[in-house]
């Protein structure tokens, strides 16, 4: 007797950060999200894997062609699981530091904003994304272990 074959659709598999600064004018904390003309929506930065790319890494090119920015990975955040184009997606992602940024637009991306976490919650279009700014709140706040002395 056969086995059923599984007819779902793979998922698009993709990965991004939640980038994050200190702002150069008040200290407080800003989280960077992307504009992308083609859907006209506010997110994080984030894009497909390339065949047989790291996730991480594929998150931090994505970071670096739509920003910009060089970050600096730090723990990984949840992964997000939705329909887009009516296929499953599967996004991992992580928080990280912006190391330095020099933005420039493209097609695929026109408009960067650095925002509190407060204004990216109400800029962000779509629902699904907001939680991740609680997931990097809590990794930001999380106490640091006590470095022994050397």
């Amino acid at each position: 007797m056969s086995t059923p074959k599984d007819t779902r659709p793979t998922p698009v598999l993709a990965a991004g950060c939640v980038l994050w600064r200190r702002s150069p004018v008040t200290g407080e904390l800003e989280l960077c999200l992307v504009h992308r003309p083609k859907y006209d929506d506010w997110s994080w930065p984030k894009g497909k894997l390339k065949r047989d790319e790291e996730a991480l890494a594929g998150a931090l090119r994505e970071v670096a062609e739509e920003t910009g920015c060089r970050a600096v990975p730090g723990p990984e955040l949840q992964t997000l699981r939705y329909r887009a184009n009516g296929r499953p997606k599967q996004v991992r992602y992580w928080a990280a530091e912006a190391a330095s940024c020099a933005f420039s637009p493209t097609d695929e991306v026109d408009r960067v904003l650095w925002l509190t976490p407060v204004a990216a919650r109400a800029r962000l279009t779509q629902p699904h994304d907001r939680p991740l700014i609680d997931a990097l709140l809590a990794v930001l706040n999380r106490p640091q272990p006590a470095r022994r002395p050397d």
